[in-house]
């Protein structure tokens, strides 16, 4: 896979901005996708938002393997970090949110009540996810209006804004940020497949056989259900040409078309033909 360089000047400018902005804010939503938390996590997060507040959002659950999904809550927990299954689009989660951002500062505005010095203020919290994370969507369904810009494409969100969550949350929300590359061919991939980035970036018919090959290890009945197979065949081309064939993906000339094969499969993935996956366990973060 070649080597993505991704820093954009709106990415460099949106990291600065964050890293301006924390002095004002309480606490941070990091919004990552439930079904790579690992991958759709910016590994400059850590560094950026330092010892402030945080709770990690695991947004599109609905998509994502409710097993899997609960392991990563327990991992995050360990690390005493606070991790919420949310869904942007329903709302799912979020009830829970903003308790849980109530109960993470209240020590912050009790010391200030002490001092005498805080007059009565929302609490200031910041979403940070990287592009199509659903940032927007969330701050959206947050404010209970269209305030924030969406799209199914990265890169939406690119001016910085203060959004009123009823009289008790103000959200700053950020352009979404990303790291300067993928140093892990693994991360590119999951990104891909999950449409964090577009698919003109990378081959289709390479995120399919990673996608194939993260099946019939991890979700071989998935697979078999979808696909009709009463065995998988272990030989990646035979799985393509048996896909292609009850798909109907040939050429004019008969051919088993694998552009479109490919398409097919990261499709059936995308849109839950093939169940709710999650392509990353929390063992694959202990070991990073």
């Amino acid at each position: 896979m070649q080597q993505i360089q991704w820093f954009p000047g709106h990415m460099a400018k949106a990291r600065r901005e964050v890293t301006e902005k924390l002095n004002l804010i309480d606490i941070v939503f990091e919004l990552t996708d439930a079904r790579i938390p690992y991958s759709s996590r910016n590994p400059m997060i850590d560094e950026i938002i330092k010892q402030k507040p945080r709770i990690v959002l695991l947004n599109k659950e609905d998509m994502a393997d409710p097993i899997m999904t609960n392991k990563w809550v327990k991992y995050y927990q360990e690390q005493n970090i606070t991790a919420i299954p949310i869904n942007s689009q329903t709302g799912d989660g979020l009830k829970q949110l903003i308790a849980k951002t109530k109960e993470l500062t209240k020590e912050k505005f009790d010391k200030m009540r002490a001092k005498g010095i805080i007059k009565p203020r929302a609490i200031r919290a910041m979403v940070v996810g990287i592009p199509n994370s659903g940032k927007s969507t969330l701050i959206n369904k947050l404010a209970k209006k269209n305030i924030a810009k969406t799209g199914n494409t990265p890169g939406v969100t690119r001016q910085q804004q203060w959004i009123k969550v009823g009289k008790e949350i103000e959200l700053l929300d950020t352009p979404g940020i990303l790291w300067p590359k993928f140093e892990d061919e693994q991360v590119g991939m999951n990104l891909a497949l999950t449409g964090a980035i577009k698919d003109t970036i990378l081959n289709l018919q390479d995120i399919a056989v990673y996608a194939l090959q993260f099946l019939e290890k991890n979700y071989p009945e998935n697979l078999k259900e979808r696909y009709g197979f009463t065995e998988i065949p272990t030989d990646i081309i035979e799985q393509f040409n048996w896909i292609g064939k009850r798909r109907g993906c040939l050429t004019a000339g008969s051919e088993i078309d694998y552009d479109k094969t490919a398409e097919v499969i990261i499709r059936d993935i995308r849109t839950l033909k093939l169940g709710q996956i999650t392509f990353e366990a929390p063992e694959q973060q202990e070991k990073e």
